[in-house]
Order: structure tokens, then sequence, then C-alpha cells
């Protein structure tokens, strides 16, 4: 599978069924020495409306452990961490 085509799968939790957008629109945190994948950090967008101010939020954590299925559309995870756990 290309990099590109995971980039437009659409992420949604499975546990309440959210989509939290697409794998594009997160940061992808890895080890740069082995190339382990540690998981997505997500930006929540507060606001849609052009010319409003958006407040700050803390972004969503989803680690590649909760990563239940990549399908071909989509890929289903269990749940979001507010916080990321400190890598080595």
């Amino acid at each position: 599978m290309l990099l590109s085509e995971l980039a437009e799968k659409e992420l949604i939790e499975m546990e309440n069924g959210v989509r939290y957008g697409y794998l594009s629109e997160t940061e992808c945190l890895f080890d740069p020495k082995t190339g382990k994948i540690f998981g997505f950090e997500l930006h929540e967008q507060s606001s849609k409306m052009p010319f409003q101010k958006k407040k700050a939020t803390t972004p969503l954590f989803i680690p590649w452990e909760e990563i239940h299925l990549i399908g071909e559309d989509r890929i289903l995870f269990h749940r979001t961490s507010s916080k990321r756990r400190q890598f080595e």
C-alpha cells in the first residue's frame, strides 16, 4: 500500500462511531532510528467558520496499539488519549 493511499483513509473510533477526519490531517509520531510508529497526533479544529477565532485545544493522540483495522476506506481504532506518552 502506498503512503498516499493510506493518507486518504478516514479515522473512525469504534466505540462511539466518531469521525476524526483523515489520516493526512494528523502528525505521525515515530522513532527515526527504528522506524517504529508510536501513533498519530490529531489537532482538533474547534471551529470551521471562517474569520472566527479558534480556541486552543490539546491535541488528541491515537496510539498505534489502538488501531484495530486498516480497511479499504477507513481506519478503525479503539480510543484516543488526550496526551501522548513519553517515548524513549
